[in-house]
């Protein structure tokens, strides 16, 4: 008999609906890629592509020279490294997974044998939080359309809902090739191009929703002296209603994390609520712009007939590709333990609303 406590792995199945349990919530994932365009790019591009698994065993070596990521075992190609993605975020799903009832769903815009899943009521309707990851690069054109936004705007109404979205980060815009170069520098990650630009999927989705949020550049958080660990968030506690930073002090170090620019003034609708440090040991035009810190997560509370809270995170925070597990730990914990009715809570929050 196996002693193996994880349950079999299955694939190619229909999902079984979860059913409504009062507090539990149901999380869904859903990856905004198009696998197949991604997985098939021609790797003699140099820029606004996933690196090869070949690629990543090269930089990251001796760390996947087990046979577990060999050529007997592991795709090689970008496929290998679609797959590290997915296989990172199983802690996140074991963990929110034991602490709701609830299996976590995973969805692909595009999954592996071309089938197109586009955010309906098939993914909806057992979901409480929807978690959306930028990951599809803007040249492969996935775009939310119409209907799939009016779809998300009908499920923000349901009370108790949520909405994480995780837009990555948009490296290279500039048609300066110096300043690419200095972005690169930046970062000081070489499995990622000089130009890399994410995210037309969500930024189009938040362009329908009415989010007054862009994702722009990819900065390297700072450390803490003499060490390589991250330095701690700068956390505006006193807006943290939920308490979804309780007990979090860092998120996780990943070299080039987004900036979730803000392209409104109006306080009331969206609210920061932790910035992070970043290196000023490596220029950025982000920095000698006069910026010491970059936002990496912000709330949006319910807000008309919007229900449902939205929040911004980077997609990397709820995977265990970089590190800092504890700390990122806690914070999911919080994220799940959101309650799902509570009038209380509900009061509590119109009124943080309305200050």
């Amino acid at each position: 008999m196996s002693k193996n406590k994880n349950g079999p792995r299955t694939y190619n199945q229909i999902h079984t609906p979860r059913q409504y349990t009062r507090d539990k919530r149901r999380f869904s994932i859903y990856w905004t890629w198009s696998y197949p365009w991604e997985a098939n790019r021609d790797v003699a591009e140099l820029d606004n592509r996933f690196s090869t698994m070949t690629e990543v065993r090269r930089v990251a070596w001796p760390d996947y020279e087990s046979v577990e990521y060999s050529e007997k075992m592991f795709l090689q190609g970008i496929a290998g490294t679609l797959e590290l993605f997915h296989l990172s975020t199983v802690r996140f799903q074991a963990l929110v997974g034991e602490a709701t009832g609830h299996p976590v769903a995973v969805y692909q815009r595009i999954d592996q044998a071309g089938q197109r899943l586009p955010l309906d009521e098939r993914v909806l309707a057992d979901t409480d939080t929807l978690m959306v990851f930028g990951l599809d690069h803007m040249v492969t054109e996935q775009e939310a359309s119409p209907q799939e936004i009016d779809a998300v705007r009908e499920f923000l109404k349901r009370e108790g809902t949520c909405l994480i979205l995780g837009p990555h980060h948009d490296v290279g815009v500039s048609a300066d090739l110096k300043e690419r170069a200095m972005e690169y520098a930046h970062h000081g990650d070489p499995l990622v191009p000089r130009q890399q630009r994410f995210g037309k999927y969500t930024r189009s989705l938040m362009k329908g929703l009415g989010v007054p949020i862009e994702n722009r550049y990819g900065l390297r958080p700072a450390v803490v002296k003499e060490t390589n660990q991250i330095a701690p968030l700068i956390a505006a506690r006193d807006l943290d209603l939920h308490g979804l930073l309780r007990e979090v002090t860092t998120f996780n170090f990943h070299p080039h994390l987004p900036h979730y620019a803000l392209t409104t003034e109006d306080t009331k609708l969206v609210r920061v609520l932790a910035r992070q440090p970043i290196d000023m040991s490596r220029p950025h035009p982000f920095t000698e712009a006069g910026n010491r810190e970059f936002n990496t997560f912000i709330w949006m509370p319910p807000n008309g007939k919007r229900a449902a809270d939205i929040l911004l995170a980077d997609s990397t925070i709820f995977t265990t590709l970089f590190g800092g597990v504890e700390s990122l730990e806690n914070f999911w914990k919080n994220l799940a333990s959101i309650p799902l009715t509570s009038g209380t809570q509900t009061q509590q929050r119109a009124r943080h609303a309305r200050a």
